[in-house]
């Protein structure tokens, strides 16, 4: 495969290993375990294969590799069928060793959240024991019993209907007997069913079906490693409160569930481990330690975790082996393998084993010069010979000269000592070596250097030879030789005191921007586009490309401020349109479309009547007050465009031939009277209603709008509209 990892390619391969042979499909399934040695699913499916063919060897040695590792319910179960399968026909001998295995199963699964119906299983099969005898049964009835005490305290989905049996199964036996029992037993199930309700919220978020995979920083694995870190903590807490022993195998058995999809995550290793030597169990924590290197053999993070736990308990050889074998390659050994390991001799076996190993260590291809400086800071701080440590720097400085970082710890070390004479020395002798652009840093320190240590005369001749030779890495221009204020600032500040304000820090940095580019009048787009930055340090100093830069924001892409602007939305939107959230998130071509297809779903009035609207930014209305309002406001009627101008001008109502499309005959005073009485009755039958205080209740709206309708609706001889909340225009005639 050539992302081994894929969740995709793998499914491929599982469902071509179904339709193979079992001689076919084993490399298979031993390549896709290889990959995914915690995927139970893989596990279950290259057993059933191995199961159908009656492979019993195969599948023996196979739960062998997984069982332990994989605390699946399915997995345990098909373990459970295969065993009962083979103790079918032993009679009282393989149901012995069926009872064993039911009880191996739940002392492993059992806390699962999942684990009711293997609770159920198993009473049943203890049930279903022959008992000719009457000990015999006494004693197939306490083994019952303790199933259900067991069962009905432990946090699963099937948590209720195991107490109802448990309940049936005391009464079956003994109903006065019954009622001590259930009582004494009744506040460990509530509590238990508590915690089940508490716990299915943690165990609701997590993904069981997700392959164990490196993390590669997704939002999706990201979210299950809360998840789990979440479930984690909820059972630390040990909401059942149950003693200390079933509350650590409860934590336990969460970690080892978490391991199966997050394998490859050093810290839950890490934690797990922790949590155990926490708890006093160090043998449990020592084998957490040696599972997640078999695991993660490269991570040099748990190496050195497991080899302080082997140390702080005294196992000295046991942690030297680890550090051993992050050397026994010498290719990949790394430098600060080296530094530990000379730190771990020393503070184990003395100072004669850690100068052996260093100098052994300087051989070494992987020997870089953090390797002699942290052995000479070691002679220094805890031999308190400085002058051992002062011949490992000048042995160091033969063969990282070129180094800066080198220079530099040399240096500090020769200031702890006050020896300012070899400073200089030490400074003379490295920028005589190092180019301009890799001084930059040797420079600054010898400047530093001599505001400390030096005199007024020594301390410019440094700045004035530092300008010169860092003059040579840039344009070159003479500004760079010239004395600024810049130096002034950078020589009389102390830490973080400085000479003068902060807006004054800002306003020398941009003058000395801009007298660097005062010339270079093509490089104004530049500045524009942020391209031009400013590459001189603090003190006036120009720098090399890889100093830090001053971007200025390209001013010309900016765009003026509009609050009807949504982000994620491209186009306009529409002025008084109140956008839900789920459009406010679309982005690209789609929000347009989302936005009609609500104008489309409105009625017409209503579409222009909410475009009309201007834009709002705020809270959102509350809905059934404003509908309340436009229920008791006095619309005023919307005449056809059939109507003429001049009576729209001259405000007379629409007749009803004129609603109609007929308007050949000119009204007359009287029916113009008629038809003003009408609408005058019609405006008094609805005030009644109209005049109610605003109701809150949707239902007492919808009341108040029909009865409104209704009034209209009797009217005779008026134009009937539709409800306030279509706002159609039908036109009817009476």
């Amino acid at each position: 495969m050539t992302d081994k990892y894929n969740g995709e390619t793998a499914e491929v391969l599982a469902n071509e290993a179904l339709q193979l042979p079992i001689t076919e499909a084993v490399p298979i399934y031993e390549q896709l375990l290889a990959i995914f040695p915690t995927a139970a699913r893989y596990w279950k499916q290259y057993l059933e294969a191995h199961m159908a063919v009656n492979n019993d060897d195969a599948v023996k040695q196979i739960f062998s590799r997984c069982l332990l590792n994989c605390l699946n319910i399915p997995l345990w179960r098909c373990y459970i069928r295969f065993i009962r399968k083979v103790n079918d026909k032993k009679g009282t001998e393989g149901q012995e060793e069926t009872r064993k295995a039911y009880d191996f199963m739940l002392n492993y699964i059992g806390a699962d959240i999942t684990s009711g119906p293997v609770w159920m299983e198993y009473i049943a099969f203890l049930k279903s024991l022959p008992a000719p005898t009457s000990p015999e049964e006494t004693q197939r009835m306490t083994a019952v019993r303790k199933a259900y005490q067991k069962a009905i305290v432990t946090p699963t989905h099937h948590i209720e209907q195991l107490w109802r049996d448990y309940e049936n199964f005391e009464n079956s036996v003994s109903r006065p007997l019954a009622k001590g029992v259930l009582s004494e037993y009744q506040p460990k199930y509530n509590s238990a069913r508590a915690v089940y309700r508490e716990r299915k919220k943690y165990v609701d978020e997590i993904d069981w079906n997700m392959l164990a995979v490196p993390p590669s920083g997704s939002s999706k694995e990201e979210l299950q490693w809360m998840a789990w870190k979440r479930f984690l903590a909820f059972e630390k807490g040990n909401p059942q409160r149950i003693d200390s022993a079933s509350a650590n195998k409860r934590i336990a058995f969460t970690y080892e569930q978490c391991l199966m999809y997050l394998y490859h995550y050093p810290d839950i290793w890490y934690d797990y481990a922790t949590w155990h030597a926490t708890s006093g169990s160090i043998d449990s924590a020592i084998k957490v330690f040696h599972r997640a290197l078999k695991a993660l053999p490269d991570s040099e993070m748990l190496q050195y975790a497991y080899a302080e736990l082997e140390e702080s308990r005294g196992s000295i050889q046991a942690a030297k082996k680890v550090y051993e074998s992050l050397l026994k390659d010498d290719a990949n050994a790394t430098a600060l393998s080296h530094i530990q390991f000379i730190r771990f001799l020393r503070r184990t076996e003395g100072v004669e084993a850690a100068r052996k190993y260093f100098m052994d260590a300087r051989k070494s291809p992987s020997c870089t010069y953090h390797v002699y400086v942290a052995y000479a800071m070691m002679a220094f701080c805890l031999d308190k010979d400085a002058k051992f440590a002062h011949n490992v720097f000048e042995a160091g400085l033969k063969r990282f000269m070129h180094e800066p970082s080198y220079i530099l710890e040399y240096a500090d070390f020769l200031s702890r000592l006050n020896d300012d004479r070899n400073i200089r020395a030490l400074f003379e002798r490295a920028l005589s070596s190092l180019p301009p652009e890799e001084s930059v840093e040797i420079w600054k320190r010898f400047s530093e250097f001599e505001q400390t240590y030096g005199d007024l005369s020594s301390m410019l001749k440094v700045e004035q030879r530092r300008k010169e030779a860092l003059s040579k890495t840039g344009d070159g221009e003479e500004s760079t030789l010239e004395s600024s204020l810049q130096d002034v600032v950078s020589r009389y500040s102390f830490m973080d005191l400085w000479p003068c304000s902060s807006k004054d820090l800002d306003h020398l940095a941009r003058q000395e921007w801009l007298s660097k580019n005062i010339n270079k009048k093509t490089e104004k787009p530049a500045l524009a586009n942020g391209i031009g930055s400013a590459d001189k340090n603090s003190s006036g100093v120009p720098t090399s490309s890889s100093s830090t830069k001053v971007v200025y924001p390209d001013t010309s892409r900016m765009l003026v401020y509009d609050p009807r602007q949504k982000i994620g939305i491209s186009g306009p939107v529409q002025p008084g349109i109140l956008l839900p959230s789920n459009v406010t998130t679309l982005g690209g071509a789609g929000a347009p479309n989302a936005l009609s297809d609500i104008l489309k779903t409105l009625p017409p009035a209503l579409a222009a009547f909410a475009a009309n609207l201007p834009a709002v930014e705020g809270p959102s209305p509350d809905v059934d007050f404003v509908i309340s309002v436009c229920l008791q406001s006095n619309i005023p009627l919307v005449t056809s465009k059939s109507v003429a101008p001049k009576q729209q001008q001259a405000g007379s109502a629409p007749s009803t031939s004129d609603l109609s499309g007929s308007a050949k005959l000119k009204p007359t005073r009287d029916r113009h009277v008629g038809k003003r009485k009408d609408l005058e009755r019609q405006d008094d039958d609805t005030a009644t209603v109209q005049s109610q205080p605003l109701p809150r209740d949707v239902f007492k709206l919808r009341q108040l709008q029909k009865s409104r309708g209704g009034t209209a609706s009797h009217t005779t001889g008026s134009a009937s509209y539709g409800s306030a909340f279509s706002g159609e225009l039908s036109g009817s005639t009476g």
